[in-house]
């Protein structure tokens, strides 16, 4: 399942953080992040409850960039 979200990021450089992080976090297939878009397109591994795996993205997000945001 993919699903694409809104973000707020203050730069590329942060864009592309959020989105290495995001690859790692389990649950998580793959991620793109465009900073000129501001949106986040992850695809989920097979059965992953989505909201709970994007609760776990954000948090982690949060660890690498204090002031991103991502809209769930």
């Amino acid at each position: 399942m993919k699903k694409t979200y809104k973000i707020e990021v203050d730069c590329a450089n942060c864009a592309n953080l959020m989105e290495e992080t995001a690859k790692k976090t389990p649950g998580v297939k793959d991620c793109t992040v465009s900073f000129m878009t501001l949106k986040m397109k992850v695809e989920f591994d097979e059965g992953a409850d989505a909201d709970a795996v994007m609760k776990n993205v954000r948090a982690n997000c949060k660890k690498v960039e204090d002031d991103c945001e991502i809209y769930l």
